[in-house]
């Protein structure tokens, strides 16, 4: 039953997983989550995250910034960076990733989703049948809601690494 909760894969940060491998096995589109994911809770986008997605332009990258924040914090984020963005994007429903895919013109198959939270991020993309990487929460100070979130997420983990037979992350 865990298994719905369960990422495709996982790494340190958003900005150490080789996209260029993945653009050599198909992928065409990414969607990513901000907060905790690209930059910590609320911040604005960074030097780093601006010339992580001009990499990804460069090497022939569709993006877009998926988020269930509001258009103020969304809208700004998106425009450093120079990505498309969908805001109150209602995660874990499916409708989101859908629309992010239409906008980069992308299918399933080659889209990836890479995010920090299991029951929104994660969830989501698998049911919109798109590849996930979780990757670590960059910043430890969260809403109280997320914070009782990662309680629930370290026994689905728990259980998703005993199954593969890898140490906890």
């Amino acid at each position: 039953m865990l298994e719905i909760f369960y990422p495709d894969n996982e790494a340190p940060s958003a900005y150490g997983i080789d996209y260029k491998g993945l653009y050599g096995r198909g992928y065409r589109g990414i969607i990513f989550d901000i907060d905790n994911t690209l930059v910590p809770h609320g911040a604005p986008a960074d030097a780093r995250a601006v010339d992580f997605f001009a990499g990804l332009r460069k090497a022939g990258f569709q993006t877009v910034l998926l988020s269930n924040n509001k258009e103020p914090r969304v809208q700004p984020f998106g425009d450093s960076v120079g990505s498309r963005y969908l805001c109150n994007a209602g995660k874990p429903g499916r409708a989101g990733y859908e629309r992010a895919m239409e906008l980069m013109g992308t299918a399933p198959e080659s889209t990836l989703f890479v995010g920090d939270q299991l029951f929104t991020d994660v969830w989501g993309a698998k049911k919109a049948g798109i590849v996930t990487y979780l990757v670590k929460p960059i910043h430890p100070k969260e809403e109280i809601q997320i914070v009782l979130k990662r309680r629930l997420e370290r026994i689905v983990l728990f259980f998703y690494h005993r199954k593969k037979g890898t140490p906890g992350a």
